[in-house]
């Protein structure tokens, strides 16, 4: 089998349930003849037609408000925010609607919200924004954001198939930057389960999305040079989170670093230390220490985006002073 881009492993995933499923169909701005911003949805809609990857006006509250409204009579759409970024003006109806319609009003709502997150591609603060923990509180939400190529698919597929509305970041500097050999059988990820990317025994760090990668490179750089053994935990899923899979690393390497790309104030890095205190405190023999975004709007300038944004350096910094504990 030939290896496929992260970008391309997402338009797998639509193409195959779009073949398997009649009630899937996608809407979103320029998705149509033009094939996304990112050329994502590309050929979907010479495939499929107009009726069933649909051109819409530049409301992200009208397309996920649409939505919702398909999926309470049946249908299983898939949203595209052309950025992430811009799902902030469809949060009240993902909320204060989407997220309690099951609950207020028995309505289903199957529904996927997906588009480009992130930085480290000189995006600016309009193109660059990682607001995954916005809607982490949101009882009804679920949240996952992939890092590996074989995840992008399986996790894809996984959420159209759910019965709940799945928000499904897809990391814009991943998307032509992996490649991976996917399994030829119907590959589906569980969502709320995360993966082992490394296994280790001195020291865990605990990641998603881009900074995967970035974890990798430290584990690499840490036992090279400092002979230290990292484990490198791949969450997968934010929410529902992999409560298991996070105490087990805690448990076996007894220190752990969190690494995200959001910024360091009200990011997912605190929610998984409140965990570790609660399920794992007496395992730790060193404080949780975490490696974030700093609290600012993402600059343009290439040198101040790599200063603000978690880079190699800084997490092998980070675990050589947890390691010292």
């Amino acid at each position: 089998m030939p290896e496929v881009t992260y970008l391309e492993a997402i338009r797998q995933a639509l193409f195959e349930e779009m073949e398997r499923d009649p009630s899937v169909f996608c809407l979103g701005e320029d998705i149509g003849a033009y094939g996304g911003a990112f050329k994502v949805t590309e050929g979907l809609q010479a495939r499929f037609g107009e009726g069933r990857v649909i051109d819409t006006p530049i409301s992200e509250a009208a397309i996920v408000g649409a939505a919702a409204g398909a999926a309470h009579m049946g249908m299983r759409p898939v949203c595209e925010m052309q950025f992430i970024d811009f799902i902030s003006c469809a949060y009240d109806m993902l909320t204060n609607y989407v997220a309690t319609a099951r609950y207020r009003a028995m309505l289903p709502c199957p529904m996927v919200v997906r588009g480009p997150s992130g930085g480290y591609v000189r995006g600016g603060p309009f193109h660059s924004q990682n607001p995954e923990a916005a809607f982490l509180h949101t009882p009804g939400l679920k949240i996952v954001y992939p890092a590996t190529a074989s995840d992008a698919k399986g996790l894809l597929k996984a959420a159209i198939r759910d019965d709940d509305c799945v928000l499904f970041f897809e990391h814009k500097y991943l998307y032509r930057r992996i490649k991976e050999t996917l399994p030829a059988t119907d590959h589906v990820v569980p969502i709320g389960k995360a993966r082992l990317a490394r296994e280790g025994r001195d020291l865990s760090i605990i990641t998603y999305a881009a900074t995967v990668w970035k974890a990798l490179e430290a584990a690499e750089q840490l036992e090279r040079e400092d002979g230290l053994s990292i484990e490198v935990l791949d969450l997968r899923s934010l929410l529902p989170m992999d409560d298991d899979a996070i105490v087990a690393t805690v448990r076996k390497t007894n220190r752990v670093l969190i690494v995200h790309e959001d910024t360091r104030t009200g990011g997912i890095a605190g929610e998984i230390t409140a965990r570790i205190n609660e399920r794992a405190f007496e395992w730790l023999d060193a404080p949780v220490l975490r490696v974030t975004a700093a609290d600012v709007p993402l600059p343009y300038a290439p040198p101040l985006e790599d200063f603000v944004l978690p880079q190699t350096a800084d997490i092998v910094r980070a675990a050589r002073q947890l390691a010292r504990y």
